[in-house]
């Protein structure tokens, strides 16, 4: 197993890893829509599923893998009046075949964040 890690994405706000590698697979931690340059959420549902979506583009990217590598994305969010909005920034950032995807409704996220998102990825051998 390999530690993924880069200063392109939030840092833990707790005892765990950004992401690991295992074998094949890049396993990473749920993002939250923070600017990993101020620490802060993003402001709305849009904002904060954006930056999700970007701090798993720079995890990937430290492991040379890009969203085309995502085999399975588990969505979690606060609000599901909000789902069409996230699914919309979803499917502009992936494309056919899109990942298997989970998607839920919790009652709180870290920091009060309106969405988190989660993903692994292959690396094509």
């Amino acid at each position: 197993m390999k530690r993924i890690n880069t200063d392109n994405a939030p840092k833990a706000i707790g005892p765990y890893s950004q992401g690991m590698t295992s074998g094949n697979l890049v396993l990473l931690s749920g993002q939250l829509g923070i600017d990993p340059s101020t620490g802060k959420l993003q402001e709305g549902i849009e904002a904060q599923t954006t930056q999700s979506l970007q701090n798993i583009e720079n995890l990937l990217k430290t492991a040379d893998l890009t969203l085309e590598n995502v085999v399975k994305a588990t969505v979690f969010i606060s609000d599901l009046e909000n789902f069409t909005k996230v699914n919309d920034i979803y499917a502009s950032r992936f494309a056919e075949p899109y990942p298997a995807r989970s998607c839920v409704e919790v009652a709180r996220l870290p920091m009060d964040a309106l969405v988190e998102i989660e993903v692994i990825a292959e690396k094509n051998e």
